[in-house]
């Protein structure tokens, strides 16, 4: 039986894991408090992120690492990218030499503008073959009910793709395989900053046109920065291009364009993170996708305008006025 180590018990990774158990895994969920730790193990529920979803048999919860990680085939690795480099130093010298490294983190690093799989890579010392990417339209909450999605598993090693793609499958989750890690995780990363600005729009009570254009100019963006980074152009016509985009500048359930609908409505950053209880990715990685943006040349007019207002305290109303004022080029550029 494949066995899988899940590495976080937020929503997304608690809902993985009821898709890697469903899809016939040994699943063991770590996470850093005890007391939710015993609850899943004692309730089969995640009372903290997903209290309507009973976990299937197969799942258990420790707070001990090595233990998550015995005769492990796949490590998931789902904390908040920031957190990446700090937590996986400390479980890199438990892994063993066959354990596939599997990313769902949707992030750009601050500081060093290193995609996940490069941070995996650099930290855990390990090569491209045995480092995956999981991304696509994920909402955590829908997966948990098992209503139908679909998504990109991505690899250097087209056969450990195939690997974890049969490790994940499902009759509700219908996985990808592709070799474009890069296209994959710029897709992800890039998505959640435009998931911010659609939000803002939604907030201010703007109208489909401008939601719309925010979407495809956002695709815009994230496919310069791709192309200039190597990937496949056909990426980002796909799953982990634009149909995560979509799902996350449409849907109530994201937590990006939850973030940016508050900002977008008059509150405050400070205010808006006090209200919400998960890690919306796009509010740190929007500097580090611009930083990263910029290292290229790349211009990424919409991901500044996000920063201008998640870390400059510019009002939305001046940046949209101002990123209409920009001068048009050609649209296939």
């Amino acid at each position: 039986m494949t066995r899988c180590a899940v590495f976080g018990t937020g929503s997304w990774g608690t809902a993985f894991a009821v898709v890697m158990a469903d899809a016939g895994c040994e699943v063991t969920l770590w996470g850093r408090r005890k007391e939710l730790v015993d609850a899943i193990n004692t309730t089969h529920v995640n009372p903290d992120y997903l209290p309507d979803t009973v976990l299937p048999e197969g799942v258990r919860a420790t707070t001990d690492p090595a233990e998550a990680l015995a005769g492990a085939d796949f490590a998931v690795l789902v904390v908040p990218s920031q957190t990446l480099r700090q937590n996986l130093a400390d479980w890199a010298p438990l892994l063993d030499g066959r354990t596939v490294l599997v990313s769902l983190m949707k992030g750009v690093e601050l500081g060093t503008a290193k995609r996940m799989s490069e941070v995996i890579q650099e930290v855990a010392g390990v090569g491209p073959a045995r480092v995956a990417v999981i991304s696509g339209p994920n909402l955590a909450p829908e997966i948990a009910l098992k209503q139908p999605a679909a998504s990109v598993v991505a690899c250097a090693d087209e056969a450990v793709a195939k690997r974890l793609q049969t490790a994940c499958h499902t009759p509700y989750f219908r996985p990808y395989t592709s070799t474009d890690v890069v296209g994959c995780e710029l897709g992800g990363a890039v998505k959640n900053v435009i998931g911010l600005a659609v939000g803002m729009a939604d907030g201010m009570g703007l109208g489909d046109n401008t939601k719309a254009t925010l979407m495809t100019r956002g695709l815009a963006e994230i496919t310069r920065l791709g192309l200039t980074l190597g990937a496949d152009p056909y990426t980002f016509a796909g799953l982990a291009g634009m149909g995560d985009l979509v799902a996350t500048c449409s849907s109530p359930l994201s937590r990006n364009h939850t973030f940016g609908f508050n900002l977008g409505r008059g509150m405050t950053v400070e205010q808006t993170v006090a209200a919400t209880k998960q890690t919306a990715e796009g509010v740190k990685s929007c500097e580090s996708v611009l930083d990263l943006g910029r290292r290229h040349g790349v211009d990424m007019p919409i991901v500044q305008a996000v920063v201008d207002v998640v870390h400059h305290g510019r009002p939305t109303q001046e940046v949209l006025a101002g990123l209409m004022a920009r001068s048009a080029k050609p649209e296939r550029r």
